[in-house]
């Protein structure tokens, strides 16, 4: 079999240290899967910030950056301290600025701080965030970057939960007692709203839920603020992928 020449590349700038660059060519990026610079270190690590921010329903103000087994070994010679900052400043994974990150997060006055973690037997490439928005709303995440530049997110304000933010998204959080989960998949079939996949989550019998649903269709926010206001219903976050829909995402009822 003849091979194929590519007479032009396309090339990606990362940082290895602090002032130096290397040019890493797109098929380092997109395959095949190696140890070094890989999509799970920096496509993943935009894609974990971007995610995060939607969830904080506004940009960030500080963040708390906490780096567990391989993000932590080898993140910095990979650029993930960078790449996780352009995903929480709204960059997207081709971004040509993401190794300016730190830069254009000084000049968009997010603060932060970036140290290490033991998370046990989370996934290797996870990072525990701490987020403060501009108008002071908090959020905590644990996520991974699970290959292939998708990513999980394993925990949310001390619940652990399971999505990869490629659907719409409610987390709608309860006290644990019969009805909860009848009434909010009937009021989503009514609305003509179909679930792609649903999770359920709880701290202790009779404590507070979780449930987390993916659909397939965007949900209005005149639904979810009905929601919010159910008896039970301690709050509703929710992930928006529509383009348009304020800083897509939104907490309510907290």
């Amino acid at each position: 079999m003849k091979g194929v020449y590519l007479k032009q590349k396309v090339s990606l700038f990362v940082y290895i240290e602090e002032g130096t660059d290397r040019i890493m060519n797109l098929t380092d990026i997109i395959g095949p899967v190696m140890v070094g610079p890989s999509s799970s270190h920096t496509a993943g690590a935009v894609r974990i910030g971007q995610i995060a921010r939607k969830l904080l329903g506004e940009p960030a103000a500080n963040a708390e950056i906490f780096f567990h087994g391989s993000f932590l070994a080898t993140g910095k010679g990979h650029g993930t301290d960078r790449a996780l900052i352009a995903g929480l400043l709204g960059m997207a994974v081709d971004d040509a600025a993401i190794p300016d990150s730190f830069r254009i997060a000084a000049e968009a006055g997010l603060t932060f701080s970036i140290s290490g973690i033991d998370l046990g037997d989370a996934h290797p490439n996870s990072v525990k965030m701490r987020l403060t928005g501009k108008s002071g709303k908090t959020l905590e995440t644990v996520a991974a970057s699970v290959g292939g530049g998708q990513i999980e997110i394993h925990e949310l304000d001390g619940l652990a939960v399971k999505f990869g933010g490629e659907y719409p998204t409610l987390i709608v959080h309860n006290i644990d007692k019969p009805g909860y989960v009848t009434e909010v998949t009937a009021a989503l079939a009514k609305k003509s709203i179909n679930i792609a996949t649903m999770q359920l989550y709880r701290a202790s019998r009779g404590g507070n839920a979780v449930m987390v649903i993916e659909c397939d269709q965007e949900v209005s926010e005149e639904f979810i603020e009905w929601l919010a206001q159910r008896e039970g219903i301690i709050k509703v976050t929710y992930l928006s992928l529509a383009n348009g829909r304020e800083e897509n995402g939104k907490e309510y009822g907290a």
